[in-house]
């Protein structure tokens, strides 16, 4: 429980647009217990780059949370010690030096294919054509489950989000996503029967390695599944929507003015594919003159800090230009997102510039729409070209 002031939602709404909402919540609650979501929202991004450091009261550890419940006890579900062990034996796999060493050219020949089986057809659907594939394939090979099909990649990806943000307890959700979590077991039961090639840096492959319990080695394979697909994905069929709805910008990339990265991570700061991280409150305490009682629910609302007016001028709008240092996308702290650099690498320096070079005179043909809140992204992004 908290004593902190009261905002109401409308869930349907706010999965349509958190926006208004939110800029509401930083003007006149900034730290607001939200009833329908059972959780007490921190919407300031300073407010929320301190205290989402301080783990020792806004704790990872939730025995009783959605995703430890559904997918089991992952890195992202611990601090301290027992965090940074399973952290350690994962870096070799997302380090920025495999990133562009070992994965960056895997990713690029994956997206060539996928470009070469779709520029004849001169039209698609962005999300499930080009995203969804490029993603599930580079996530099929960091993860080590390579007989995995990318559409049942995405699917169980989605299953997972979907039960991770199931805080209405919808039961057909919740059976959705233990049937994907089953499906991944089966997958890594599978390539574990089997000796790793050598030099194999898969998320399976090091973490055996690194003789992690088996019980840990499937809950972090999860977790990056369900971080890993749906969030580029979501990115890069958002940042391409983006650019051909901001036609100026596209060409100050085209003309060496700005970055594909520059795209990226001002679209990662606008439309934020990750909106919040959960926490449990570990103690009774008092933070802004607010008390929080011991195993209360706290969400720190990244989507609301990329939208804080006072690091951010006209934080509605998209602009390629600005300074996104002040966005925390990926978090801050110990749980900074591990994935960070395979997905900058992703979606910047393969899924956006090839596509732009493939598909000549690329265009949306009908509108885009988003949804989502805790994970948010465009739902169809239908496009054309000259084939």
């Amino acid at each position: 429980m908290t004593d902190a002031p009261v905002t109401h939602i409308d869930p349907v709404a706010f999965a349509a647009d958190p926006y208004p909402v939110l800029a509401e919540m930083r003007r006149n609650a900034p730290v607001t217990y939200v009833p329908e979501l059972r959780a007490t929202l921190f919407t300031r991004r300073d407010d929320i780059h301190v205290q989402e450091k301080r783990i020792d009261l806004f704790s990872s550890h939730q025995p009783d949370g959605l995703m430890t419940r559904l997918m089991g006890t992952n890195l992202m579900r611990k601090d301290g010690s027992d965090h940074m062990v399973e952290r350690r034996a994962l870096f070799p796999a997302l380090s920025p030096k495999t990133v562009q060493t070992y994965w960056l050219p895997r990713f690029k020949n994956a997206a060539n294919s996928i470009l070469n089986t779709l520029k004849p057809k001169g039209y698609c659907d962005l999300v499930t054509d080009f995203a969804m594939p490029v993603s599930a394939e580079a996530l099929k090979a960091i993860t080590g489950l390579t007989e995995m099909t990318a559409s049942e990649m995405d699917g169980v990806s989605q299953a997972m989000i979907d039960g991770c943000s199931n805080y209405g307890g919808d039961p057909d959700v919740e059976r959705a996503c233990h049937v994907a979590t089953a499906l991944i077991d089966t997958h890594i039961d599978r390539i574990l029967a089997r000796a790793h090639p050598a030099g194999d840096r898969s998320a399976l492959a090091v973490q055996r390695a690194a003789h992690l319990p088996m019980d840990s080695l499937r809950a972090n394979i999860k977790l990056i599944i369900s971080g890993g697909q749906n969030e580029p994905r979501d990115a890069i069929a958002g940042t391409i929507a983006t650019l051909l709805a901001h036609p100026d910008q596209l060409q100050r990339i085209t003309t060496g003015k700005a970055t594909y990265q520059d795209a990226f991570l001002e679209y990662a700061r606008w439309m934020s594919p990750i909106g919040m991280s959960p926490r449990r409150v570990a103690r009774n305490d008092i933070v802004n003159n607010i008390s929080f009682t011991k195993d209360s629910t706290v969400f720190f609302m990244f989507s609301s800090a990329g939208r804080d007016e006072s690091h951010f001028e006209n934080p509605h709008l998209f602009d390629i230009t600005r300074d996104t240092q002040a966005s925390i996308p990926f978090g801050a702290g110990p749980h900074f997102c591990a994935g960070a650099a395979a997905a900058r690498a992703l979606i910047s320096q393969v899924a956006l510039p090839m596509a732009f070079a493939a598909l000549p005179d690329l265009h949306l043909t009908g509108p885009v729409r988003y949804h989502g809140w805790a994970f948010r992204g465009p739902v169809s992004v239908p496009v054309a070209w000259s084939a």
